[in-house]
């Protein structure tokens, strides 16, 4: 029989997982408590829940929400990220921590839409650019045939006007 905390954490666990748009699994061996309360203050400002949870607990949430991809990212002692906007955020926060403090801590893999991510793939994802800065290049790869079309349209019109202007100048003297 489960013990009414293991049901409890069960349900937060699955509240959590239900809810986010990536879990980022991370073994936190090493960390004292002061390192780990800073990263839990650092994801919360950007809206990232950081918790450390029981394998079997994970596991078990994760059957129950329909992600069952949770259980091949957990190894050791396990700590989850839990972001619930864009994905890559979670991921260029934890990568951001990492880099700035060289911790002990590592990543050890993530779901996100239903997909396993491993470790690569999720360092890749915190590398790419933000949806902006997507979108900016996007618009600006647009931009650029658009306006050389637009020149070759309007060079026939600016042609004519010319001859048009240099006649009447003939005309005028």
């Amino acid at each position: 029989m489960p013990s009414e905390k293991n049901v409890r954490l069960l349900e937060e666990v699955k509240a959590s997982l239900a809810r986010c748009t990536i879990a980022i699994a991370t073994n936190y061996t090493g960390l004292t408590v002061p390192v780990m309360n800073d990263l839990r203050r650092r994801l919360r400002e950007q809206g990232i829940e950081y918790k450390v949870v029981k394998n079997t607990i994970t596991v078990l949430a994760g059957r129950e929400t329909g992600k069952p991809g949770i259980e091949q990212i957990i190894e050791g002692p396990t700590a989850i990220a839990f972001g619930y906007g864009d994905p890559a955020v979670a991921a260029k926060a934890l990568d951001e921590y990492l880099r700035a403090t060289r911790s002990s801590l590592t990543v050890t893999g993530a779901v996100m839409d239903g997909q396993v991510l491993k470790r690569d793939a999720v360092v890749l994802l915190a590398r790419l650019p933000s949806r902006e800065a997507l979108v900016a290049q996007l618009i600006g790869q647009l931009k650029g045939p658009l306006a050389g079309l637009v020149r070759v349209l309007q060079a026939p019109t600016q042609g004519l006007v010319t001859v048009l202007e240099r006649r009447l100048e003939q005309a005028r003297s």
